[in-house]
């Protein structure tokens, strides 16, 4: 067993350090933009044009490109194929067509910025912003094509580092030309793109160059491409939908909603570090028809990063305004950004698990030869959900409200689907284990409530990491205990419905 776990453990290991680095650097780069621009008009400008950025690296690095190119590769290395023939096949179209998407973009910059932004006050700035940040669509669907094949060969290192080298560019532009305002920001995105893709050429080249001539019969598989790419792009809509109605409140509600939103992710991104190791072997394990191994796969990585976001949601619900003026209030980001952020950042807590969940689940649905369009459905209706309770009258709080709402209702329905899919995950096998995690999540939040009131009158590192300590001692036993015991009862319950299945299927032979 150690010979079998110990490369998995590596991967998990190097891929954990990795983005953790590219975390803290992502901390520096919202500590910087607070702190040189603060939250108003031009920091609402410069987000408006991070939304193309924010929606690439989902639908071209994690989401659409990952989810269709990684079963692709390790069904070709399954079969005992070189992949330099399938590079050479796939390469080149998926570079002319990035290139095309990207000159539509810059093109269009101003009409983007009406369209997802009717309200916003500076919107030549945005237009401006967008017309560099365009060229992220080029970078970071090369930097997602190396990292699928890397990832196929089991080479974790160079696509895990990705981020660092992103908020590298980020840090390093916005420091060196902070006087061009937001606008510093935009090139620093263009430039982390960059970084995206030389950060792992090399390893690609040394697997995958030089190109071979090309086999027949494998061009990108469109028909597996375009439901990936709705699914991606509907769950990145919540955006669209946050940055469509924070443009018609007040003056900075459009960056309070994104440095909440920031913090509160990185949980869910670390969450899914072990289901991103384990993707080429669920799809290698379907691609052999072994869905006992995929079964335990799926169930194990719902488990790990259930647990993960379930103890950050509670941290983050009990230490938010802590959290937030020790990462973010110098400079120009004010007392009361904290506060406003904080509060926002609460509610973004409340739908971690659900995204934890679709970004687990959703990845099995993907796997086979032909995806699956249930995705789309399922968030569609999550988004639709957001749509109808974001309203401008209930504020950013509610904006925060109905994006946790959605993503909820789409994570019930995909597990809901697990049941019909090749792994036939049952239902009650994925909702007890999370059962036992909420009850052990709301336990430690209880007990991370008392500390901080106990506290109150320390300095605030002090009381913020003395009541991350209590919430974790608490979350772990309840955790191991209630998920044991819940395990169990499940367990009985179907032995026992077995075997009553058997004593009337024989009384009726």
């Amino acid at each position: 067993m150690t010979t079998a776990t110990s490369p998995m453990a590596r991967a998990v290991g190097v891929t954990v350090l990795l983005t953790g680095l590219g975390s803290l650097l992502g901390f520096v780069r919202d500590l910087l933009l607070g702190r040189f621009f603060g939250a108003d008009a031009g920091t609402d400008a410069f987000l408006v044009a991070w939304t193309i950025p924010e929606t690439a690296a989902p639908l071209l690095i994690e989401g659409a490109m990952a989810f269709v190119l990684v079963p692709l590769f390790s069904r070709a290395m399954e079969a005992g194929q070189d992949l330099r023939g399938l590079v050479s096949a796939t390469l080149p179209y998926l570079c002319l067509a990035l290139l095309a998407l990207t000159a539509l973009t810059a093109a269009g910059a101003p009409w983007l910025v009406g369209l997802l932004a009717p309200g916003i006050r500076r919107a030549d700035l945005a237009a401006d912003c967008m017309r560099v940040a365009s060229v992220t669509i080029l970078t970071f669907g090369l930097a997602g094509y190396l990292s699928a094949a890397l990832r196929a060969h089991q080479a974790f290192a160079p696509p895990a580092a990705i981020y660092a080298a992103y908020n590298v560019g980020i840090v390093t532009c916005v420091w060196a030309l902070r006087d061009q305002g937001p606008y510093a920001a935009a090139v620093g995105v263009a430039a982390g793109g960059a970084g995206m893709v030389l950060v792992q050429a090399p390893a690609f080249a040394r697997r995958c160059w030089p190109p071979r001539r090309p086999a027949r019969g494998v061009p990108l598989p469109m028909s597996v491409f375009l439901p990936v790419a709705v699914f991606t792009l509907a769950r990145q809509s919540q955006v669209f939908v946050e940055r469509f109605v924070g443009s018609k409140l007040a003056e900075g509600s459009i960056s309070h909603l994104n440095y909440a939103q920031k913090i509160a992710q990185v949980p869910m991104v670390l969450s899914l570090i072990v289901a991103t190791v384990s993707f080429p072997q669920l799809a290698r394990a379907l691609a052999a028809g072994d869905t006992a191994r995929a079964r335990r796969r799926i169930a194990d990585d719902l488990v790990t990063a259930s647990a993960i976001v379930l103890i950050a949601g509670a941290a983050l619900l009990v230490c938010a305004p802590d959290v937030v003026a020790l990462l973010l209030q110098y400079g120009a980001f004010t007392a009361a950004d904290t506060a406003a952020t904080a509060w926002i950042m609460r509610v973004y807590a409340l739908g971690l698990l659900g995204q934890a969940v679709v970004g687990v689940v959703c990845r099995v649905y993907f796997c086979g030869a032909r995806a699956s369009w249930y995705p789309v459905l399922a968030m569609g209706a999550g988004l639709a959900a957001t749509v109808v309770l974001a309203r401008p009258s209930w504020g950013v709080t509610g904006i925060a409200a109905a994006n946790a709402a959605g993503i909820t209702l789409a994570a019930a329905l995909l597990l809901a689907g697990l049941r019909r899919r090749a792994v036939a995950l049952p239902v009650r096998t994925a909702l007890v284990p999370l059962g036992g995690l909420l009850a052990a999540a709301a336990a430690a939040a209880g007990a991370g409530w008392g500390t901080r009131t106990l506290l109150a009158g320390l300095p605030p590192p002090i009381a913020l990491a003395s009541t991350g300590a209590a919430i974790a001692v608490v979350f772990c036993p309840v955790a191991f205990y209630a998920v044991a015991a819940l395990s169990g009862a499940t367990a009985t319950l179907t032995d026992t419905t077995k075997i009553t299945h058997l004593i009337r299927m024989r009384g009726r032979s």
